[in-house]
């Protein structure tokens, strides 16, 4: 079995209305889209998000560094292949836009080995969970005349579809009234369902955070989600040793390394890997594992189509990031096939491979470049 092509495309999604967090706006994001395709006439699919501007740079590094490094191979030989697309990027980045590239590149290639021996991708990756997986309800967001009444009821929706925790952000506004958004997400689920708060890089220092949190304790939230920008472990470490809440962080992390200085330096209870932008499958089952070796759980960021399967073979996974339409995370506008959302969790795809597909009319619609 040889891989015979490699193809990329970026496709640019709007969203429906404007979101915000604590940081930045956002009206559209950009995804690069990858298709891998074999001599035994196996195509694997791979994809990740490259951010709200610039996602032709992930679809370049795919096209101009990485395809001649995999074309030719033979796909079961994910490491090999991952060692070489690395190595061939030395130059280029050892995060940001090459890896995702290689993570879309990784992606597809599990694809495509899982669909050539019939079975799930968390089948072939081993294998722990049977039937569904737990979820999450991924919310929350800050939108123009939205009131702490709209936050409680969208918050008491999810619990109504079955949700067992829920996810808000925060760091947008002063703490102060943040924490007035906190206890109107906890009344609304009552005193047993996690919520969870996201920051996106929201504070400048550590003292900042420490200050803004602990406005935030008296509710109980499960973990602060990146409490500062990803550079800062440090800062995350002194955070982490300061405040009651369990530090979260790593959606933005890249590689087996970034991970290791996070535990060693205790600077997060909970590692949340992308592997849309880790590394690929190949890296997040490395890092998972660094992790459960120094017994610290995983709980991956957002693209649920991919990471339902991590969570489903990965004992010290605990949650997929689930969304429960297009209006913040819409690559989902690009695949013919959707995940199955049942009372706790999302039943765990029985198709061979990711068990998604491409929505070509969509991806036609939405490309900015088309396949190449």
């Amino acid at each position: 079995m040889k891989v015979t092509s490699v193809e990329a495309c970026t496709c640019v999604v709007p969203l429906d209305s404007g979101v915000a967090i604590a940081s930045r706006a956002i009206s559209e994001r950009h995804y690069t889209l990858v298709r891998v395709r074999t001599d035994t006439g196996t195509e694997g699919i791979g994809f990740c998000y490259g951010g709200h501007r610039g996602g032709s740079l992930v679809t370049l590094a795919v096209r101009d560094l990485l395809k001649d490094v995999v074309v030719g191979r033979d796909p079961h030989q994910v490491e090999a292949i991952w060692d070489a697309m690395y190595r061939e990027a030395l130059l280029h980045g050892r995060r940001g836009a090459v890896l995702r590239a290689i993570s879309a590149v990784d992606i597809a290639l599990w694809d495509a080995i899982s669909k050539e021996a019939g079975l799930p991708l968390y089948r072939y990756a081993g294998g722990y969970r049977e039937g569904q997986v737990p979820a999450y309800a991924s919310g929350g967001y800050y939108t123009e005349g939205k009131s702490l009444e709209d936050l409680a009821l969208e918050m008491q929706s999810y619990i109504e579809m079955g949700f067992q925790a829920v996810k808000i952000k925060v760091g947008r506004v002063p703490p102060k009234e943040d924490a007035e958004r906190v206890r109107a997400a906890r009344e609304a689920v009552g005193p047993d369902v996690p919520v969870f708060l996201d920051a996106n890089n929201a504070w400048p220092d550590a003292t900042t955070a420490i200050q803004a949190v602990r406005h935030f304790e008296e509710y109980d939230p499960g973990w602060i989600e990146e409490p500062l920008m990803p550079d800062d472990i440090r800062g995350h470490a002194e955070i982490a040793a300061a405040v009651r809440v369990p530090v979260a962080t790593g959606e933005i992390h890249a590689t087996r390394w970034d991970f290791q200085e996070l535990v060693d330096r205790r600077a997060a209870t909970i590692l949340q890997p992308d592997a849309g932008v880790c590394g690929g499958i190949t890296e997040w089952r490395k890092i998972a594992a660094m992790a459960a070796s120094n017994n610290i759980a995983v709980a991956p960021h957002w693209l649920p189509e991919l990471h339902v399967h991590m969570v489903a073979s990965t004992p010290n996974a605990t949650w997929v990031e689930y969304f429960t339409d297009f209006k913040v995370l819409n690559i989902g506008r690009l695949f013919s096939t959707s995940l199955e959302l049942r009372p706790g969790g999302l039943a765990i795809p029985n198709r061979p491979g990711l068990g998604i597909e491409f929505d070509e009319s969509a991806v036609t619609r939405f490309s900015r470049d088309g396949w190449a």
